[in-house]
């Protein structure tokens, strides 16, 4: 797309002694995209919530781009496609979605994780610019599947790395983003800009949890369950600040606890997650514990898994 030169835009001020590590950038109207005219909270409620997700026939682990692979390891891909279908059962049967599908390349073992794709908003898909090259190979079939249904694909500067609802994650309005690990700061003024959104940038820190979506996921618009030693110091302060908060502790955060799907009352995560699910339904959610081991293995889970098309 041709690019537009991005305004100033105000950024929250750090508190004394504090990085720029996570701050909002204020969204301006010059050249954002059309309002879609629904929160996706209200769109959840209006009509059946639209997920993308990809069928595992060529998922393998060929390569090594975060700590959770190797090649020493590799899934059963017997055993990840029965798992990938109990999450597909799930999410249509118990929880009521409608789920797309998009053929896996042959070429590209990591596309099963479609919440890398990019970022959806209305009819608007902020596709992705991975940071790998193993995983660049995806972008043109993620771009066709998005046009060949109708949606306008914008994609950010050619340097500027971005990763899609992997790094991206609404709560009501406010766009929550992670960078460093995977997707760039750049990339949070770009989608500010274009969504006519406050984009809330937090920092990542520790190299297991490289996608924001690893780490935190809003169970509200008000509330967000994270793992904190995943963010530097003040990126805590900020959501501490910005949020209620739900602290998962390291050994479900190590089982990506924080990596699941929220769709209203229903909220679908990898098994081994006991307290978290005590304290989710100790406030009234519906919890689904899905085994998601071999995709584990790959460094993704529930929500790695699924895309937004809302």
């Amino acid at each position: 797309m041709t690019q537009t030169h991005l305004p100033h835009l105000n950024l929250l001020a750090p508190a004394a002694g504090g990085s720029a590590s996570a701050a909002i950038a204020e969204p301006t109207s010059a050249t954002a995209l059309p309002h879609p005219g629904t929160t996706p909270e209200a769109a959840s409620h209006a009509q059946p919530t639209r997920l993308l997700m990809c069928a595992p026939t060529a998922y393998a682990l060929k390569y090594e781009i975060n700590p959770w692979m190797s090649l020493q390891n590799t899934p059963d891909v017997d055993l990840a496609a029965a798992q990938w279908q109990a999450l597909y059962r799930v999410l249509t049967e118990e929880v009521s979605a409608v789920v797309e599908l998009v053929p896996q390349a042959p070429e590209c073992p990591d596309m099963v994780f479609t919440a890398n794709a990019g970022l959806v908003r209305g009819r608007y898909v902020m596709l992705s610019n991975f940071r790998h090259p193993q995983r660049q190979v995806e972008e043109p079939h993620f771009r066709a599947w998005f046009e060949s249904h109708g949606y306008k694909v914008q994609s950010p500067s050619v340097g500027c790395k971005f990763e899609g609802e992997g790094d991206a994650l609404f709560a009501g309005d406010m766009l929550l983003a992670g960078y460093l690990k995977r997707s760039d700061i750049c990339a949070h003024r770009w989608l500010s800009e274009m969504l006519a959104v406050p984009v809330l940038s937090l920092e990542l820190i520790d190299d297991r949890w490289y996608h924001l979506d690893t780490c935190l996921f809003p169970l509200t618009p008000d509330t967000v369950v994270y793992y904190p030693g995943a963010f530097d110091p003040y990126a805590r302060v900020v959501i501490a600040n910005n949020f209620h908060t739900i602290e998962v502790c390291q050994e479900e955060a190590l089982r990506f606890a924080c990596n699941a799907v929220v769709i209203g009352a229903h909220v679908v995560l990898p098994a081994g997650c006991p307290q978290l699910t005590q304290e989710l339904e100790s406030r009234g959610y519906i919890v689904h514990s899905v085994n998601l081991s071999e995709f584990l293995k790959a460094g993704g889970a529930a929500k790695c898994l699924t895309l937004f098309l809302r």
